[in-house]
Parts: structure tokens; sequence; C-alpha cells
């Protein structure tokens, strides 16, 4: 498997997924993806349907990774994807059900002919869907240095999940180090103390006086300084980072294989997306053969995306623009795994995609509505839609009472947009994204009642926190990692 940049440059190098796993942007500022995108065929779709869940991912995996040792890919998906480590914050005496499957799938009822569910994908360490590619990752970095007797300094941002599931991942970690950027008392309380009260020495949280998109802007312009980069061995896990991708393919074949008795039926997908990782990762699925009717994009406040797939014009708003919300992972304004879809969108031409992503830069947009590109966006399968608070706090409320069923905000959104674009007949699966004691606040607004607590978490809250307040600054974040890597 060969890897390129969405913008052009190194046409005609090869880049293996080992060569690509560490290092997150590709030189010239785009994202990597495969030159071609693997097809599933119908008789390994059909001997797909049975496999546990780390088995599935080896399968899926393999076609991306083919120079990884097929016996090094098997043992690392087994290592990561076992019941202890994806079962054990559950509390509702379910573990056989959740051992056997991971993600399981969780019917709600059927509402306008259409069989609604959720995929459950909040079982991990961080109760998060985060959790389902970044353990992975983990498991795959340390590996990959460990061959090569290397070291890797890792920065990310995080609007609330990816980087509590990304320290939960390398805690501990053998030549690894973490450096995490956060919006500065932007997330909920609960998401705050998952990643500021650890104490092992190989993380570091730095809370930037802005909103993600500020932290977001640093990652990319570190990124961007290659001297930087070579000489502090920077590498990233934001789902800039092609592995963290590929990795979220899995559950959605595993959703369609529990939500279908045969190869025939079609199922669509809801995803509460904000940096457009996790439904990249639909496309992906979908590209590759599995049977998706449509993927609904269900944005909250901050509806970039919602706009784009209405309208063909994708606007990034500015910093005073982007809402706080109560479903707070998803206030993001300018979706970086968004170029992968419009490289697809524009048949893959690179050079339309530098000057688009330029634009973007130079002029805050751009507008597709006017080409016959936008109208291809049917031929994908993609539709849209929005929530905001007053909807999500109904949409829990609704939830509980009919289905008993507890839910947190982004779920919420993602339900309540999976009701507009409902098709008699068509299953249509709600990817869960976290579990609602991330969110006590606003679950304690809807329902009058304290959100499930796992007992693992008791007093998380109250535990001593360690972070660094930093301003909006890539130099300043800079002599940060400078000085704290021993360099």
């Amino acid at each position: 498997m060969n890897y390129l940049s969405t913008r052009g440059a190194g046409a005609g190098e090869r880049h293996t997924f080992s060569d690509i796993l560490l290092g997150g942007l590709a030189k010239d500022g785009g994202l990597y993806l495969p030159a071609q995108y693997p097809r599933v065929s119908a008789d390994e779709l059909t001997r797909w349907r049975t496999l546990p869940y780390a088995d599935l991912a080896f399968e899926i995996l393999s076609k991306f990774s083919d120079d990884i040792p097929v016996e090094d890919l098997r043992a690392l998906t087994r290592k990561t994807y076992t019941a202890e480590t994806y079962c054990h914050v559950r509390d509702d005496g379910e573990a056989d059900r959740l051992a056997a499957q991971i993600t399981p799938l969780k019917t709600l009822g059927v509402e306008n002919g259409a069989p609604l569910s959720l995929l459950e994908l909040s079982n991990g360490p961080t109760l998060a869907f985060k959790d389902m590619a970044m353990q992975l990752i983990g498991n795959l970095f340390e590996y990959t240095l460990d061959k090569h007797g290397e070291t890797l300094n890792i920065l990310g941002a995080t609007s609330g999940d990816t980087g509590s599931a990304a320290e939960y991942a390398m805690r501990g970690k053998k030549g690894i180090r973490v450096f995490m950027l956060s919006p500065h008392k932007k997330m909920s309380a609960f998401q705050t103390a998952q990643m500021y009260s650890l104490q092992d020495p190989n993380i570091f949280n730095l809370a930037v006086e802005g909103v993600f998109d500020d932290a977001q802007d640093i990652v990319k312009a570190v990124s961007n300084d290659h001297a930087f980069k070579a000489k502090y061995k920077i590498g990233t896990v934001n789902s800039i980072n092609w592995a963290r991708v590929v990795a979220q393919v899995v559950y959605y074949f595993k959703g369609y294989f529990a939500a279908t008795k045969s190869n025939d039926e079609r199922v669509s997908f809801t995803v509460p997306s904000g940096n457009f990782g996790n439904v990249c990762a639909g496309h992906i699925a979908r590209m590759m053969g599995l049977p998706i009717e449509k993927l609904v994009v269900a944005t909250n406040e901050n509806d970039v995306l919602d706009e784009f797939f209405r309208t063909g014009i994708y606007r990034v708003r500015k910093a005073a623009e982007t809402y706080h919300t109560s479903s707070p992972s998803m206030d993001i304004s300018k979706a970086s795994n968004f170029e992968r879809f419009v490289f697809d969108l524009l048949g893959r031409d690179p050079a339309r995609v530098l000057q688009l992503f330029r634009d973007v830069e130079e002029k805050g947009g751009f507008d597709l509505a006017a080409s016959g590109d936008f109208a291809r966006v049917k031929e994908f399968g993609f539709v849209s839609g929005s929530s905001n608070h007053d909807t999500r706090v109904e949409t829990i409320r609704d939830v509980f009472q009919r289905y008993d069923t507890m839910i947190d905000t982004h779920t919420a959104d993602g339900l309540k947009v999976a009701r507009e674009h409902l098709q008699s007949g068509i299953p249509m699966i709600v990817l869960e994204t976290a579990q609602p004691i991330k969110f006590g606040e606003t679950i304690r607004e809807a329902l009058l009642r304290e959100p499930e607590r796992p007992a693992a978490f008791t007093g998380l809250e109250s535990l001593p926190q360690r972070f660094e307040v930093v301003p909006a600054d890539a130099q300043r974040v800079k002599d940060f990692i400078a000085a704290n890597t021993g360099a």
C-alpha cells in the first residue's frame, strides 16, 4: 500500500503505513491517503461477519499496512481489543455482552419504519469513542519505536475527548512523551479532570488561552516547521494522523454486521461531527464497498460542516464566532479531516485541493456551489443537520423516557439529526460518542438526576491537577517542548 498527500508533494515517492504512522501531516501540509482504497469482496464480507472485533480489525488494517508482518499486526490488534480494556468500566451487569462484541449495538426502536440503534463505542478506559483508535495507536507507536530504537514527542490538540484518550493510551509507554493542548476552561469538568489529574512524567497538559481551533492551528504550525519537527521528533495523534482514521473504519463494518443478516442489506450511519475524522472513516468504509446508504453529518451550533453539505459553501468561523456549547467536543469550526473528503470529491486533484485550502487560510473558506463538484456530494451518500442546546436537552429527555437509555450530549445531537433522515426499512445506526457522566451538568438539566458514574471514576474531579496555561502562540509551545524533552 502506497500513500500520497492530498496536496500533491512527493508524487512518485513511496510512503508505507509505517512511514506515515508517526508523522501526521505531509511535508506540503496535506494529509495522507492511500493511493487507492482497497475493495472488499462479497466473500470477505461473509467471512468477516462472525469475526471477533480484534480479528476484524486485523483483517481491515492488514489491507492498509502490508509493511507490518502479519503475525505482528494480529498480535497488536488482539492485545488492543480485549474485554479487560473495553468492558471494565461498566457496572450494569452486561459484561458478557460487551466482552463478546466490544462495540455492541443497542436497538432503541422503530421510528418512521426505520430501525434506530446506537453503536456503543464508549466502553474504553476514558469512556469515549476515541479510545477505539487511540488504544491501538499507542500499541502501534510503541511497536514501531521499539523496532527502530527511536523516541517520539506527540503533540496534539483536543476539544475534550481526544486528549484523555491519547494520554491514557500513551501513559507509561516506552520512548513516548505527550504534549496535549486544550482550550482553557472550555471542556467539561469531567473531561478536564481526566486529563489534568494524570501525574505520569511523560504526560504534559497545556491549557491554551483561546478556543480549540487556536490549539489545532498551533499543532499544524509546529508540524509545518520541518526543522523543529525533525529535531524534536514530533508526531501527532489528532485525526490528521492516518492511523487514527483507519482504526475507526473497523467499527463501521462491525456495526453493519450487527444490524443486518445479509450483505444485500444497506444501512445508514449518523455521526456527531466536529473535526470530520469519525465520519471520514465511514466515507472510507463506503469507498471500500461497505453497503452504506447515507452518511449523516450531525453538528452542534458550530455548523460549518452542516452548512457545506447543505450549500456547498465551506466557511470557517473566527474564534469570536465559535460557540462554547454543551457538546464541547464538537466546538470546532475548522475540520482538519475535511480535506481528505474534498480530495476524493474533486476526483483526487491535488492542485485544486491545495488552492482551496490556501483559500481557507487567506479568505476564510471556499464555495463549490457553482461548480459541478458539489453535486457529487450525493453520490458519496452525505447529508447533514444541526442541533442546539434546547433540542439537545429535549433529545436526552425523550430517549430516556421512551427507551430508558441515558445518552451524552454529542450522541443526542446525532440522534436529533438522525431522525430527520430516516428511511423506511433502512436501519439507522447512530454512533455513540461518550458516556453521560462526561457531561453531567447538561444531564442534570435534562433529567433532574445524576448521570451514571462507573465506580472507577469516583472522586475524579477532586484529584490534584497538573497543567500549565499558555497563550495561543506556537513559539511558546515550541519553547515548552524544547525545555521538557531533554533534547
